[in-house]
């Protein structure tokens, strides 16, 4: 799901706005640094099978997730259907169950790489080591049809997706309760089953599976389309206003507060535990680096705005409105900014010595000392 336009036209007003009335440096972005979801995922008791029916012991176990919610967050009402989900996994694989609520269960895309999200869709992203590059998304239909793709970077910076990524061992399965591209009828729900190898989502080297206590960034997408029936088909409906497709609603587990799933800062963190699903439970532990990295992304924010306004990046903090320090949850963090106009790197440093840093493709990093 590409919206580019969307974000930059939100962080440029929300840029300018606050330059005109001299706020914090925070307040314009407050919509960008609110918590994030997070959930804890244990290992398999038993095996699965990927046939999108849950019956086995550990999908009983394991604990559905929060309702999805608008992308924009509470700026927009609540989804108009449920939907959830749930994660496991074991040494070779991540598991993911997604149930969705739905009346009208529809999709007619059945060749992998299709661009599904011009269907109603499930779609999940995932940067497994959280620096913001190198991110994969999948997407899938109520006809079980994959969009799998690789992103380098992110599309607001300029990046491209690998559309000939794909997944070799990735399984999926839908199970329908009603009925599939029959308008005459109501239906309940459909659910989707996933597994991701670990060792797909690498592109480099060697896969490993994850440490007991290791965070990835992960979030899941919902999009849904209003429909009509025309000659015994679903159609999308028509705004008799612009003579287009009514826009689709996007309803996402954690939300990012733009209209986009291309900020990976903003996916929600799945905590991994090697305990077993249904035996000791443990408590998310919020990442200790968050502060470091919400002061990095602040100036990132200010300069994709910068240049969306003056086509090239701010060479001084001063042209940002941004001091040289930030004061973060009652610490403060020293800021230094190299830049030309075509491109950044900031580097943030906490009081106790630690530093991060970020530049314009969105690379953020620990500087080791």
């Amino acid at each position: 799901m590409n919206k580019i336009l969307s974000y930059t036209t939100i962080i440029t007003l929300a840029f300018w706005a606050n330059t005109c009335l001299a706020q914090s440096p925070w307040s314009e972005f407050g919509h960008l640094f609110l918590p994030v979801e997070n959930y804890v995922a244990y290992q398999l008791d038993d095996s699965i099978q990927i046939d999108g029916v849950p019956n086995e012991a550990s999908w009983a176990k394991a604990e559905w997730s929060d309702d999805f919610v608008d992308i924009e967050g509470n700026r927009k009402p609540k989804p108009l259907y449920r939907t959830r989900l749930k994660m496991l996994w074991d040494e070779q694989n991540l598991y993911i169950l997604a149930e969705m609520e739905e009346p009208d269960i529809w999709a007619y895309y059945q060749q992998r790489d299709l661009v599904v999200f011009h269907e109603n869709d499930f779609e999940l992203f995932v940067d497994p080591d959280g620096d913001g590059l190198n991110y994969f998304e999948y997407e899938v239909n109520a006809q079980n049809t994959l969009f799998d793709l690789f992103l380098p970077k992110s599309y607001r910076s300029s990046g491209k997706a690998l559309i000939s990524y794909n997944s070799l061992d990735f399984e999926s399965a839908v199970s329908i309760d009603g009925s599939l591209n029959e308008p005459t009828d109501t239906d309940n729900k459909w659910t989707v089953e996933l597994k991701i190898p670990f060792a797909d989502l690498s592109m480099w080297g060697d896969a490993f599976p994850p440490k007991n206590g290791e965070q990835w960034r992960i979030n899941f997408s919902r999009v849904n389309w209003q429909t009509e029936a025309k000659d015994g088909q679903y159609t999308k409906k028509i705004n008799p206003a612009t003579g287009k497709s009514f826009p689709e609603y996007n309803w996402v587990w954690s939300a990012p507060g733009i209209i986009s799933m291309h900020a990976p800062e903003r996916y929600g963190l799945l905590q991994f535990s090697t305990n077993k699903v249904g035996e000791r439970p443990v408590a998310f532990s919020a990442p200790a680096d968050q502060q470091l990295r919400d002061c990095c992304w602040l100036v990132f924010y200010k300069q994709q705005a910068y240049q969306s306004q003056h086509k090239k990046y701010a060479q001084t903090l001063d042209e940002l409105g941004i001091p040289d320090s930030l004061v973060r949850n009652g610490q403060t963090f020293k800021l230094k900014l190299s830049a030309t106009p075509y491109q950044f790197t900031i580097l943030v440093t906490a009081p106790d010595g630690q530093a991060y840093a970020v530049n314009n493709d969105g690379y953020i990093h620990a500087i080791q000392k």
